[in-house]
């Protein structure tokens, strides 16, 4: 009696069809042997997770590419990047942090990113704005909802975010792919933001980081451009004039 065995969770179940001949066929394995096919149970856990709403956290860089449309290209964005040399107070608030940095996403948040954004303010005259940890909910239908780390905005704080927005950071304590799909959704978002708000063709910066690794990211009009090459804390000048750049939110041509 022919079987299908769920190349998920195992199970063995009669093969309840007229011609098993041809439906080995069509699975192409030999005759007698077992078929697989997905069971009645994990169809129905797939067909449930598929129905999940998303937010920012479940976005990877292949959802996001064919959920939105997006062409992905990777380059150098910056190849020759300048510096800014940093305060001696950014480097000891770095170095007192450095221990407990490693500790989570909120240590690095406070010891590491904040203060390089804040120094980083600072040397641009306050040319933009921090919004740490708010919900930036732009279209829940299409997965575009959830808490953002950071958000930089060229306008003053506000109980929420105004237009425009510029660079969106996202930290995470050891991978920065996990981290890449989530930031472009958040790009994507603060692009479509922009545009409701009267600010259209804006670039949008974005940056995955652990704190010692920053990866960043481009977005103009359709196309988001990944950093081929990544920056590291201890060369913190080049960090602090590359967010300076990316705040700027020049209009695509």
């Amino acid at each position: 009696m022919p079987y299908t065995m769920c190349p998920q969770c195992g199970s063995l179940t009669h093969l309840s069809v007229g011609d098993h001949k041809q439906r080995y066929e069509e699975r192409g394995v030999p005759f007698g042997t077992l078929v697989p096919d997905i069971c009645f149970n994990c169809w129905k856990e797939t067909e449930a997770a598929d129905e999940k709403p998303m937010s920012y956290s479940d976005m990877t860089l292949e959802i996001v590419r064919s959920r939105f449309g997006i062409t992905m290209k990777e380059r150098s964005l910056f190849p020759k990047p300048g510096a800014i040399p940093a305060p001696a107070w950014l480097l000891t608030t770095l170095a007192r942090g450095n221990g407990m940095a490693l500790v989570s996403e909120k240590a690095r948040n406070e010891f590491i990113v904040v203060p390089v954004l804040l120094t980083c303010r600072e040397l641009t005259q306050d040319c933009f704005y921090i919004y740490s940890g708010i919900r930036f909910d732009i279209d829940a239908e299409r997965g575009l909802k959830g808490e953002c780390d950071f958000i930089l905005s060229r306008t003053p704080p506000l109980p929420i975010v105004t237009a425009p927005v510029a660079v969106l950071v996202e930290a995470k304590r050891q991978d920065i792919e996990e981290g890449l799909g989530q930031c472009a959704a958040q790009m994507i978002a603060a692009r479509i933001f922009n545009e409701r708000e009267g600010q259209p063709n804006l670039r949008i910066g974005g940056c995955v980081t652990t704190g010692e690794t920053w990866q960043f990211l481009s977005l103009e009009k359709n196309v988001l451009t990944l950093d081929s090459q990544r920056h590291y804390i201890n060369e913190v000048d080049k960090l602090l004039w590359i967010v300076s750049q990316l705040v700027e939110s020049k209009p695509s041509e």
